[in-house]
């Protein structure tokens, strides 16, 4: 008689302690406490699939995992004054400007999974232009916390206006989310892209048009 297959010994933590409870969800008000309430978050998940915290893979991953999402999430810690910082100049004409395929990523505020891509922004100068790399470093600011798309785009062309005061600001975002691609519908080849526009009325038809067109590729 063959016996049945024994299945695999899933590990099953005991009751999480309220102390462990009580630090993934106390309010962080310092870096080092950030860093323990995300800690008690990795545990968590952990208790919740079944692992062995104890594990030696997983031992140090509680500490990993916190620092990681510091880093990911460093947008909620800056202003947009502080990354723009002196990077604000007197225009030297008003010709359209245009920064490509900035590469980026971010955290699906849905299901916290990665999505990632380039945002092209574009503008036609009033009297300030921004240094080229602020342009990315606004980019940095907004993606690098708990997002959705549609807003990161309009964010960054907002803080664009904010920052220079542009005649007329575009922003273009295409990125592929691993919400769509490890979970649900698992499509992989898929690509989103958002747009969003501000001030286009002030802007000739051949301006729109030439904004329009600097954001594609």
């Amino acid at each position: 008689m063959v016996s049945a297959p024994t299945k695999e010994k899933k590990y099953f933590a005991p009751e999480l302690p309220t102390e462990l409870l009580l630090a993934a969800n106390a309010p962080a008000r310092s870096h080092g406490e950030a860093l323990e309430a995300g800690q008690a978050a990795a545990r968590l998940v952990f208790h919740q699939i079944g692992e062995d915290p104890e594990r030696e893979g997983l031992r140090q991953t509680p500490e990993r995992f916190a620092k990681a999402i510091n880093d990911i999430c460093s947008g909620y810690t800056k202003t947009l004054a502080e990354v723009v910082g002196k990077g604000i100049f007197k225009a030297e004409g008003q010709g359209l400007v245009a920064v490509k395929r900035i590469e980026f990523f971010s955290l699906c505020e849905h299901h916290m999974l990665p999505f990632w891509g380039h945002v092209s922004v574009a503008y036609y100068p009033n009297e300030k232009i921004l240094g080229l790399s602020k342009v990315a470093r606004i980019v940095e600011l907004f993606a690098r916390r708990l997002q959705v798309q549609e807003r990161l785009t309009r964010e960054v062309a907002d803080a664009m206006a904010e920052a220079v005061l542009p005649k007329a600001v575009g922003v273009r975002i295409q990125a592929a989310h691993t919400c769509m691609m490890m979970r649900g519908v698992q499509k992989q080849a898929s690509e989103t892209v958002t747009e969003y526009f501000s001030q286009m009325e002030t802007l000739s038809a051949l301006e729109r048009e030439r904004l329009v067109c600097a954001l594609d590729g």
